[in-house]
């Protein structure tokens, strides 16, 4: 029986692009989280910003300050929707990445199992060659020698 495992190369590609899949998603992942938490930092600022905002209402605000304290939250929301943005763009990329992670383990397990069937084939053949062994062992130990002439 042929132990070489003709499709060995494949699988060792199959390998190599399931990790990189792996790593690239783990990569994706990591990107997204970032974004999700430059957009946490953005909202939590705003929030402080709103009620810093609303104190100074309380105390009084002339129209400049208001307009200034307007303007600038109009600035974080502008940059809390471009981040959204990045969140979203960031998710659908993830989720790509997984996809695609899948399709890469999914093509690597199928390697994979035939590459076991080849080695369980194999113990098969090494196995029954060592009982042939044994059992030829086992008769020649067992067999009586053949009478020899005897004196005359």
């Amino acid at each position: 029986m042929n132990d070489h495992f003709t499709l060995q190369p494949l699988l060792d590609l199959m390998r190599e692009r399931a990790d990189e899949a792996t790593r690239r998603l783990g990569q994706l992942i990591a990107t997204e989280q970032n974004a999700r938490s430059r957009l946490k930092l953005l909202t939590d600022y705003r929030e402080e910003y709103m009620q810093r905002f609303r104190e100074a209402q309380a105390d009084g605000l002339a129209l400049p300050a208001w307009r200034n304290y307007q303007h600038f939250i109009d600035k974080i929301d502008a940059a809390i929707n471009q981040q959204t943005a990045v969140v979203q763009s960031s998710a659908q990329n993830t989720a790509a990445g997984q996809e695609h992670w899948q399709t890469r383990n999914r093509q690597l397990k199928a390697i994979d199992t035939l590459a076991l069937r080849h080695q369980q084939r194999r113990r098969e053949e090494e196995n029954r060659q060592e009982q042939k062994r044994q059992d030829e062992f086992s008769t020649r130990k067992y067999t009586p020698p053949a009478e020899e002439d005897a004196p005359g």
